[in-house]
């Protein structure tokens, strides 16, 4: 990973690019229910409160390793939230 920035950044763009997608689901499918995109939303912003809570963290023991998880983490949730707005239908 090239810097704390870049990773900011990756989250950003990841969970916004979500964010997104619900918003497009539900223009398409004004029929129906919005309350599980609405889910789908509140989950990413939650998800990037606590990455960036967890990049922003001072004195990590091994600041390598510490950003390498935060990195596994956005993918593992990142996917997590594709797969859910993929069910929506």
């Amino acid at each position: 990973m090239a810097n704390v920035r870049n990773l900011k950044k990756d989250i950003n763009y990841v969970l916004g690019d979500i964010i997104e997608a619900v918003y497009v689901w539900e223009y398409t499918n004004k029929d129906k229910e919005a309350k599980a995109g609405e889910a789908i939303i509140d989950e990413a912003i939650e998800t990037f409160d606590s990455l960036i809570a967890r990049v922003n963290a001072k004195h990590v023991e091994n600041p390598k390793a510490h950003f390498k998880a935060i990195n596994a983490d956005l993918e593992e949730r990142g996917r997590a939230l594709i797969d859910k707005i993929n069910k929506l239908g």
